[in-house]
């Protein structure tokens, strides 16, 4: 789920303009979504890297951010924010214009929530399954680990036909369908997790595979890959 380490960065703001927004990130983690969403909008915003490798998730500081421990933390002025579906949500009603949202109170909006929290509720923390299945087993239970890692990863292979029945269904170009929206950047970051699957990834999925390859197409993601100086996709 992580790679490479490069420094702090500011971004998307001349040297003049102090940016309001900060990521507190690591290359390739779930962080991953909202500098996505973060380029797309195009608002100036820093990059704080969170040095996992050293524990800097465990500091005292970063504890203060998000209890939990876990990458990102957004802190947008005076709002210190968790959650990756939280922050996705919370810059597209700051940022409106950027129509990355249906209408309040539409059912459109009600299915952009639905998929925003399965996609975090369910396909993300069963990939936490497979990532890190020591931790639902005893210590050095190496036979139970690597059952957990074998369920999870036949699990996230049926949950990601309900992403590809999903495009199928509507037939648009994006999650929701015509209209990009916050939950494009977390479908791709999940889709992304499963590039080294041995079953079925996600690219191989029909439709998914598609929706990938729009996704690596669009600028905002290109600047993220370069920016967290990540190997070119494999999605």
């Amino acid at each position: 789920m992580t790679e490479g380490a490069p420094g702090n960065t500011a971004c998307s703001a001349p040297a003049s303009i102090a940016a309001m927004i900060t990521l507190h990130y690591l290359p390739g983690a779930a962080s991953f979504a909202v500098h996505g969403l973060l380029r797309e909008l195009g608002t100036p915003f820093t990059l704080q890297l969170v040095d996992r490798a050293n524990d800097g998730h465990k500091l005292p500081a970063y504890l203060k951010l998000n209890p939990n421990g876990l990458i990102p933390v957004l802190v947008d002025g005076d709002l210190v924010l968790y959650e990756t579906a939280a922050i996705l949500l919370h810059l597209a009603d700051t940022h409106p214009a950027a129509g990355l949202a249906p209408p309040l109170g539409s059912a459109e909006r009600a299915h952009c929530y639905k998929w925003m929290f399965w996609l975090s509720n369910t396909l993300q923390a069963t990939l936490i399954h497979y990532f890190y299945p020591e931790r639902w087993v005893d210590a050095g239970n190496a036979e139970g680990t690597a059952q957990v890692k074998a369920h999870a990863e036949a699990r996230v292979v049926a949950l990601l036909q309900q992403i590809d029945d999903q495009l199928a269904r509507h037939g648009g170009p994006w999650l929701l369908g015509a209209d990009y929206s916050a939950t494009d950047p977390l479908a791709f970051m999940l889709c992304r997790w499963t590039r080294n699957f041995g079953s079925r990834p996600a690219r191989q999925f029909q439709h998914i595979g598609r929706y990938l390859q729009r996704m690596l197409a669009r600028p905002a993601l290109q600047q993220v890959f370069a920016a967290e100086q990540l190997p070119p996709p494999l999605v």
